[in-house]
This record gives structure tokens, sequence and C-alpha cells, in this order.
């Protein structure tokens, strides 16, 4: 069994991890993340968009729900399921069982002037293009990283109504985002946004008030912060892949796993970041895929998700 990491964070990868019923496939999951009781939520680009598993990984059950562009997924304190539909630029607010509670967005996209990822918006907007993350708060105010075709965060009161919005498309300064394509909140509720593009993280404060930046990256896409406060990236190494955990200095830990290019033979390339499900850090590998989240951190066997996002087989694998 590959054993990654070191001293009190070291882990196993699990081989097999998800048991799925015949005709369905991973393919592209987009993210995953854990509620309350341990359960994992799939959100990926098959047939089946949101497939549920307990913690061993045996089916529980798929949403009878269809989405245009399944990318970022967060469960919130109040167990509630948020997803980022990001091609039919809308956010929502579902229950474990799959009601849809709240939508936010038009389901048009803000004119931005985007037309392609090589260089920042020509223009900032309000809500949304293209988003891609979210994060909420014990009060249910939500986050949400705008994105592929956007330069914005926006903040909505729990009842869905938009408090503010900040950033610019941009390359240098404080506040500008190129593709902020994640979005994370510490334990002193500051707001950590990854600034894909422009290889860094932005810290601010939920009034959008600009405080730090930690740079140093390859195309962060999310960051989770652990309950000792650990914050841990995803990044992404399109030229050659790797699996590796690389944390923030929030505080600084000394962690990484060792690289590696392949698994079962697939190459990772353009991985995100992961979900976890453990009991004392959260963590995110360069090449696990491509979004994570968790509300809490009570599982006692300190397991961690990530989603593998390759054209196929995909999946989800258990460290």
């Amino acid at each position: 069994m590959t054993t990654y990491g070191s001293g009190d964070y070291t882990y196993e990868l699990v081989e097999g991890w998800g048991d799925l019923p015949e005709g369905y496939e991973w393919h592209q999951v987009a993210g995953v993340a854990v509620d309350s009781e341990d359960n994992v939520y799939a959100f990926n680009r098959s047939s089946h968009q949101m497939m549920v598993f307990d913690s061993d990984g045996n089916f529980l059950n798929t949403w009878d729900e269809t989405f245009a562009g399944p990318h970022g997924i967060h469960i919130g304190p109040d167990d509630c399921v948020y997803l980022a539909d990001r091609d039919a630029h809308i956010v929502s607010k579902y229950s474990l069982d799959g009601n849809l509670l709240l939508k936010l967005g038009t389901g048009q996209p803000s004119e931005t002037g985007y037309t392609s990822n090589a260089d920042p918006v020509p223009k900032a907007a309000g809500p949304f293009n293209l988003p891609t993350g979210i994060a909420v708060t014990d009060e249910g105010d939500i986050f949400i990283s705008d994105g592929y075709g956007n330069s914005r965060v926006h903040r909505y009161d729990a009842t869905g109504s938009l408090i503010l919005s900040w950033g610019l498309p941009g390359k240098t300064n404080p506040g500008d985002f190129h593709l902020p394509h994640g979005i994370g909140l510490d334990h002193d509720g500051y707001v950590l946004v990854c600034d894909r593009e422009n290889h860094r993280i932005q810290v601010f404060d939920q009034e959008g008030e600009f405080e730090e930046i930690f740079d140093g990256f390859r195309q962060p896409t999310d960051v989770v912060v652990g309950p000792e406060g650990e914050g841990w990236p995803r990044l992404t190494r399109q030229a050659s892949g790797g699996v590796s955990m690389t944390p923030l200095p929030y505080p600084i830990r000394d962690l990484a796993l060792e690289d590696a290019t392949e698994y079962n033979g697939y190459q990772f390339i353009n991985p995100s970041p992961i979900l976890l499900d453990v009991g004392d850090v959260v963590m995110a590998l360069h090449a696990c895929p491509h979004g994570g989240s968790r509300n809490e951190w009570s599982d006692p066997r300190m397991n961690v998700y990530f989603r593998i996002r390759r054209h196929r087989p995909g999946g989800v694998r258990v460290l």
C-alpha cells in the first residue's frame, strides 16, 4: 500500500474506494465533500452528477438533478450542500437529500468581456460569470469565487441577498485577480482566495479589505483550513503532474508528499484540491484534482478524500 506524508501526517492510499453500481462511471469528478455523518458527496461530470457514498465507499444514492457544469462543492456548518454550477452561472444550496433550498444567479453570464483564460477579464462585474467555489460561515454568509469569466468575490447573507463584491482584473496589486478558482475561511473568519493564474493565495477580511498574500504556488485552485488553523492549498502542476501536499504558512508546517506523476497508469494533469474528512488536518494534493470541503473534522480515522480529474476512469481516492 502506497504511503504519503511523514510524522503525524502519514496516509496510506486505499485502492479501489467507491463501489459504483452497474452502468455508473467516474468521469471528471470536479469536487468532493463530506457531511456531518461522514458521507461522501462526489460532484462529477458523468450522467450521475451527484453520487453519495458512506466513508467506506459503499454507494448510497444519487441525486435526480442535472447541472450544466459541475465545479465547486462545499458542505456548510448547516450541513447543507452548496454547489457552483459553473457553466450555468448559478450557485445553489441543497439539503443533503437533494432538495433545492436556495438559488443564486440569473443563469446569464455577467458582462465582463470574457473570452479566454489567457488574460484577466477586461472588466469586473456582478454575479456570475463561470463561478468556481463556495465557503460558508457559521452565521450562514456565503462567499463565492467568481471565477473563470470574472475577477471577483461575492458575499451573500443566509437569505441570498448580495452584501458586497470585491476584486479587479489584474496581475500584480492586492485585490487583483486572474481566475479566482477556490475560496476558504480560516478560524478567525478571514477569507482565503486562490488567485489561480497569478499563482498566489490572497487573504481578506469579510468586508473585502486586503490582509496578506501567500505566493510561490503553481496554480492554487482550492484551500481548506484545518481545526488547528493549518491552511492547505491544492496546486496544479500542468507540466509534470505530481502528488504532493503543501501547507500554507498558517502556521508553517513541514509536510510534503513524495512526488508521483502517475497513478495506475494515469498521469495527473490539472489536479485540484481535495475534500477532507480528517481528524486534525486538511490538505490539498498537487495532482489530486479539482476541489473539496469539509464542514467538521471529527472522523477519528482521519480519512482524506480527493478526486481524480482524469478523462477516464477518474474517481475518488482515499488516503
